[in-house]
């Protein structure tokens, strides 16, 4: 069995326990929370941001670079949902993240399905499939825009 790193034992430590606390438990403040969404769904959006030249017809289109950045944005797409824990108002959020609790839900339950989807077209290497699940992802990126984010 392979030794861990001194600094890798540290890490499992110190941030182990942090993990397996509920998701309002890991921020000091709710302003922690807000600032972790916000990078988090900024990532999100410079990577989704990479594919629509080549979604577009306007740069060529390389199979194992959108597989790549799918697989990014697939992992990204985890982070955000447990910092709009109660408590966690503010930022560009609307009060209905919180008001309407399983509308949010639905909202990011849908997103999951189409980040899915899009995931699938990028293993299968079919720009038309791609095409259509990438546009299928946006419509649930501006759909939760539309109801949960403040206008600006």
């Amino acid at each position: 069995m392979k030794k861990l790193s001194t600094f890798a034992a540290l890490a499992c430590m110190t941030f182990g326990p942090l993990l397996a606390q509920p998701a309002a438990a890991q921020f000091a403040k709710p302003e922690d929370a807000v600032k972790y969404r916000e990078a988090a769904l900024t990532l999100m959006a410079s990577h989704f941001g990479r594919m629509q030249p080549v979604v577009k017809g306007q740069a060529p289109y390389d199979a194992a670079q959108i597989k790549a950045n799918v697989a990014v944005l697939k992992t990204l797409s985890t982070l955000p949902w447990a910092a709009f824990g109660p408590g966690t108002e503010g930022g560009e959020a609307r009060p209905e993240v919180w008001s309407d609790a399983e509308g949010f839900k639905q909202k990011q339950q849908a997103f999951h399905d189409n980040m899915a989807k899009l995931s699938a077209a990028a293993d299968a290497g079919d720009l038309g499939k791609l095409r259509a699940a990438f546009g299928d992802v946006g419509a649930s990126c501006k759909s939760c825009h539309d109801s949960y984010r403040k206008k600006k």
